[in-house]
């Protein structure tokens, strides 16, 4: 390739990635937009702040249904198209939220939001293949390439997750519910546009045929999974039928390994779990989702407990709950920028694992501080750092290490068995803090989770991140590096 072509090449990636980062802005308004009101949303369907784990819990079992599917027929069929799709059901779910006050309706409405979920491994493995193309054409480092727009798109992800923060917590003090869940409706519907115009399809998808029964298994193993997580809220850790359908979701990954092995074209080649460069990052990916996905809720929710009628909180109004996320969201986008620089000057390898253990202190930090409203946004500024570089990283570096025909499918998993983590530390987070509610001082009704509770979510996330880091000590040196990708690829 010529250098004008080269560089006609990179601009056209570039902007890419602009549009891309739009479509990340949006995804960041419906992660950030609702946290600071979630009491208020509990408060109007008439449920107690627990149930708000149930919201959470469905959207991230919706979501790890969806990713194999979608992250497959992404390399099959064209990640573009799988974009649309995705935007498309996220769309009609966020405009029927604003329009119902029954719990169940709501829930499942908040459930098919979770179709976003998709948008970032979808959106990395574009831009891998992409960045891939312009090296064997141009000289381009692919691996460098696709952590710097990962970054990109991380960061703005972060900042719509801000924007959707403040102004959700702005909104919902001083207009109806119904006109502020209308609001990322809106956004979601302009976001699909942006895509059908904004983005090209990458050349030459390579199609296939659909492992339709590798996904029936799978969807059968994580319903009764999951499943089993939520009868487990329901009847209490006693509950021998809960316990005996997580049993059944685990045993059905048996035949689903199997039947993938068999597959010539397989949903999810699960031979990639015996690399060395990726299982720990797929471990890692759903440690993660302990803390980045399940303890969102209880974090909010701690913050609005009044301490002078529970003895603990802060006690603050949605807005200012909205500025500790704020704060958390101005660190991840701190910690994604700031990864390709570190992983420059050491290895992605020890990159990863620094970015681990800032999540663990941040996390533990919570055990002796947690009084003040500093101590608060302090332990969450130290975890947003880790928790933004490994956002951006973790599909990145997948993809850096996956077989070429499995690019959507291994940024895909980072997503899956992060919403796995995160459903699996909702289920936990969520009966950790009804059993024991706590008792309001002036003996009146309490709908505030216990103190023990909280205690739990802070101690859970922070030994997992701690987990993480220790698998990823596993991992090749120069995992994840240009070098040895070229290596890779010469040898086989």
């Amino acid at each position: 390739m010529t250098a004008p072509a080269a560089a006609t090449g990179l601009r056209a990636l570039v902007g890419i990635v602009g549009f891309l980062a739009f479509v990340e802005f949006t995804s960041g308004i419906l992660q950030g937009y609702y946290t600071p009101m979630l009491t208020d949303i509990a408060r109007h369907l008439g449920v107690h702040d627990a149930d708000v784990n149930w919201l959470e819990g469905s959207q991230l079992m919706l979501s790890a249904l969806v990713v194999p599917a979608f992250a497959k027929l992404g390399d099959m069929v064209g990640h573009k198209r799988m974009l649309l799709v995705s935007t498309a059901a996220t769309a009609l779910a966020s405009l029927a939220m604003p329009f119902t006050d029954s719990f169940a309706v709501f829930l499942v409405a908040w459930a098919l939001q979770g179709f976003y979920v998709v948008w970032l491994p979808l959106e990395v493995a574009l831009i891998w293949i992409r960045a891939r193309r312009l090296a064997e054409q141009a000289g381009v480092k692919p691996a460098s390439v696709t952590a710097k727009a990962a970054g990109v798109l991380v960061a703005s992800l972060e900042l719509g997750a801000i924007g959707g923060a403040l102004l959700g917590g702005a909104l919902i003090d001083t207009l109806p519910l119904w006109l502020v869940l209308l609001i990322p409706a809106v956004a979601v519907v302009i976001c699909f546009f942006v895509i059908l115009f904004g983005v090209a399809e990458p050349p030459d998808p390579v199609g296939g045929v659909f492992d339709t029964g590798g996904l029936i298994l799978v969807s059968l193993a994580l319903v009764a999974f999951t499943g089993g997580l939520s009868l487990l809220r329901i009847g209490g850790p006693g509950d021998p039928f809960a316990w005996g359908a997580v049993a059944v979701g685990v045993l059905l990954i048996v035949p689903f390994v199997l039947w993938e092995l068999r597959c010539s074209d397989p949903l999810i080649d699960v031979r990639m779990f015996r690399s060395p460069s990726l299982w720990p990052v797929f471990l890692t990916a759903g440690l993660f989702g302990v803390s980045v996905l399940g303890a969102q809720a209880p974090l909010s929710t701690f913050a609005r407990t009044d301490p002078d009628v529970y003895g603990y909180g802060l006690g603050t109004s949605g807005f200012d709950t909205s500025l500790i996320i704020g704060f958390y969201l101005i660190a991840m986008i701190v910690g994604a920028l700031l990864f390709p620089y570190l992983a420059r000057a050491t290895t992605p390898r020890v990159a990863l694992i620094i970015a681990a253990l800032l999540v663990a202190v941040g996390y533990l930090m919570f055990l002796p501080l947690h009084d003040t409203y500093a101590q608060t946004t302090i332990n969450m500024a130290v975890a947003g750092l880790g928790s933004g570089a490994l956002v951006a990283a973790l599909p990145a570096t997948a993809a850096a290490a996956a077989p070429p025909s499995q690019t959507g499918v291994a940024t895909g998993l980072t997503n899956s068995v992060k919403t796995v983590g995160g459903a699996i530390a909702s289920c936990v987070f969520g009966i950790a803090l009804l059993n024991g509610a706590a008792t309001a001082i002036d003996g009146g009704d309490a709908t505030a989770g216990s103190l023990t509770g909280y205690v739990t979510v802070w101690l859970v996330c922070g030994l997992t991140a701690l987990v993480a880091a220790a698998a990823l000590l596993i991992v090749p040196r120069e995992a994840f590096t240009d070098t040895d990708r070229t290596a890779a690829n010469a040898t086989g």
